[in-house]
Parts: structure tokens; sequence; C-alpha cells
């Protein structure tokens, strides 16, 4: 039976219909899992951007710690939850980029498993010796190492800093021995104990250092000088244009979680990461922001899988034995 000119009046003056969930969505608190440790900078960062997202999104936002094994296990349990837009996974190059070149099995595949919700942010990584150094530039460094190797230390073995730099030594042909420790502080505590040669550092720990003269930046890894930092030359204008790592930290959620969700939670992120708040710690630290949309996040995602899960291919690089 035709609709008369009267019904489709009314029907046009009615609301669109929205689906049930959207309705009531969010109507219970979120859960972020975070793979490390309650004190890192992974941590820190979450409970900081909780803090802003929660108020704005009207419910409570609990920050889930579960360390153990390069954020595998966290991954799992985030990979694994309803692809309601309730988890969240806090991922970095690890999580998404270089397990499955590390692993030869993982209980989640970050490709299909998951999809991006938006980015917190990139720290420069800086290759930094003491001050007593007789290297004095990069240049001086690379060239001394053809004679006699240094050898320089990262947070851990398959850490950004660490595979940075054996992007450093086949972009530039430097010759350096690997020396992992259990984390950032640790590797600079032994370095200025005169136990290593040089450490690859990224912003949030060795800036304090490089500030006070504590150490000595021979060059920072990023696209350009920090402004934090803004004597420390870079690869690039050394004349190895293509050597840029860093390390960085973003937000994922199950691969299937409706695009309204995410896009409302890439909104609140960017409100997050944009307050004051957030905008004095990650200029102080001098990180890198982009407000990236979710498909810019995911585009970023996939350009570092082409440069370094073959890298660590090609090193033989495993964490499973």
């Amino acid at each position: 039976m035709p609709l008369s000119r009267r019904h489709l009046l009314l029907a046009a003056a009615l609301p669109a219909a929205r689906p049930v969930w959207a309705q009531s969505w969010p109507d219970r608190p979120f859960r972020w899992l975070v793979g490390y440790p309650p004190g890192g900078a992974s941590d820190v960062f979450a409970r900081l951007i909780a803090a802003q997202m929660a108020p704005r999104l009207g419910q409570n936002v609990v920050v889930d710690n579960r360390p153990g094994g390069g954020a595998v296990l966290a991954s799992e349990i985030a990979a694994r939850a309803p692809a309601d837009g309730y988890t969240w996974m806090h991922v970095d190059n690890g999580v998404l980029v270089y397990n499955p070149a590390l692993y030869a099995r993982l209980p989640y595949n970050p490709d299909t498993d998951f999809t991006g919700v938006g980015f917190i942010g990139r720290f420069p990584l800086y290759i930094v010796v003491r001050p007593d150094s007789p290297w004095q530039g990069f240049a001086q460094f690379r060239e001394a190492s053809l004679t006699r190797p240094p050898n320089y230390g990262t947070p851990a073995v398959a850490s950004p800093h660490h595979l940075a730099m054996e992007l450093v030594r086949r972009r530039s042909g430097l010759m350096a021995q690997h020396v992992p420790f259990r984390g950032g502080p640790s590797a600079m505590q032994e370095l200025l104990a005169g136990n290593i040669d040089c450490v690859v550092i990224d912003t949030a720990t060795g800036l304090p250092f490089i500030r006070d003269g504590r150490v000595r930046a021979l060059c920072v890894l990023s696209e350009a000088r920090s402004p934090q930092a803004p004597s420390v030359p870079t690869l690039r204008e050394l004349g190895y244009g293509d050597t840029i790592a860093y390390g960085w930290m973003g937000m994922s959620v199950p691969r299937g979680t409706p695009a309204p969700i995410i896009d409302r939670l890439s909104r609140e992120l960017i409100a997050a990461m944009q307050s004051p708040e957030l905008q004095e710690r990650i200029g102080t630290l001098g990180i890198d922001y982009q407000p990236w949309s979710p498909a810019e996040f995911n585009a970023f995602v996939e350009a570092e899988n082409r440069l370094w899960r073959p890298l660590i291919r090609e090193l033989g690089i495993r964490l499973d034995g």
C-alpha cells in the first residue's frame, strides 16, 4: 500500500533511527590493557590519557597492567576480547610490528586481530656517550669503530633502541656490539660508570641526561632536530637520510569494533592528547605527536611493517628460541 503524503512528512520529521548499542554506549567502564609493569612510560601515558578520556566518555577507564613476553600476554587478552569498544590495547613498535618477526608462533595476529584508534607519540632516539668520551661527533665515532668496534647499550633485545642501532649500522657502516640491559635507566647507569661505550636511549629517559650535560649526544635518529636538544644533529643532516627510527605508542581495539565507536574513541584520544596537561608533558619530554585519524595510524603501522620486519628477519633475532 503506497504511503500518503502525510505519512511521508511524519516519517521525515522523526529522528534517524540509531542502533540500540549506539543509544546506550558506553554503559560500563573501559579496560586499557598495558603489556608492561606499572611505572614505565607506557603505563604512565596510559594513566594520564585515561584520566582525560574518562570524564568525556562518562565511564571509568581501568588501566590493566599485564606484563610478560614482550607484551604478548596483554595482546592475546585484548585480541580475544569482544569487539565492542570496551577493551583498549596500548600498542607500540613491538606489539604491532616487531613481534610477528620475533616469534615463530604468536597467540595473536596484529595484522588481523587489531585496528587502530589513534596515535600517542613518537619518542626520538639518541646515541649518547660520556662527556669525557674521545668521540665528539658521529662521524668520528663511526670512523673509530672501524678499528675498534665499541659496545652499545639498549633497554632490551629487540627494543626499538636495539633495532634502530642495527639500522644505523647497516645504513652507515658503523661497527658496534650490542649489550642489552633491563631498561633504559640501567643502561645509562652502566654508561656513566664506564662499563659500556655508548647507549641508544629514548627522549623520555635520555633528555634529562643530555640537558644536564651528563652525556654527550652524537646524533638523534628523528627526521628533524628536537627543540629540546637543538644542538644535536640528525643522521639525515650527517648524510644518512634514510636512517630514521623512533619508539612510538598508540591505541588499538579488536578488529570488528563498529566504526562509529572507533571514531568516538579517536576523537576523545585526540582531545586528551591536545589537553594542556598532556601537551606540557610531551613537550617537556620532546615527544613528537600528530593527531592522526584511525586510518592514518593504520597506514603508519603498515609503513613500519615494511621497514622493520624484513630487517629483523635479516638479523635473525628471535625471542622464542
